[in-house]
């Protein structure tokens, strides 16, 4: 059994909202503008032009399908952090909603 290589992405679409999908191969520019041309009806078809915020490469599509998964279920801010690559703040948001309350401001 051969496995591909594989990529995770998240799109910010027109409405501010994020998309998370993942794909075979390197090249996240071709996925995009596949977004971008309305090849997928689904989640960004009307959320157009969707602009390219964070992938990440798998060597394994084994790989590349829990990080998306992991990704999908996550909070807002923790999309938004690891945006940023500010890893505390992925770390702090993924404790959280795992049942840790939220340090007093």
């Amino acid at each position: 059994m051969m496995l591909w290589a594989s990529m995770s992405y998240m799109l910010r679409c027109a409405d501010g909202s994020f998309y998370i999908g993942s794909a075979t191969g390197e090249d996240s520019s071709k996925r995009v503008d596949e977004h971008n041309a309305g090849a997928y009806p689904g989640y960004t078809y009307s959320r157009r032009p969707v602009v390219l915020v964070w992938s990440e490469y798998f060597d394994r599509i084994t790989d590349g399908i829990p990080a998306e998964r992991q990704l999908k279920g996550g909070s807002r801010a923790k999309k938004e952090a690891l945006i940023r690559s500010d890893w505390e703040a992925v770390s702090q948001s993924a404790r959280r909603r795992g049942g840790m309350p939220r340090s007093k401001k």
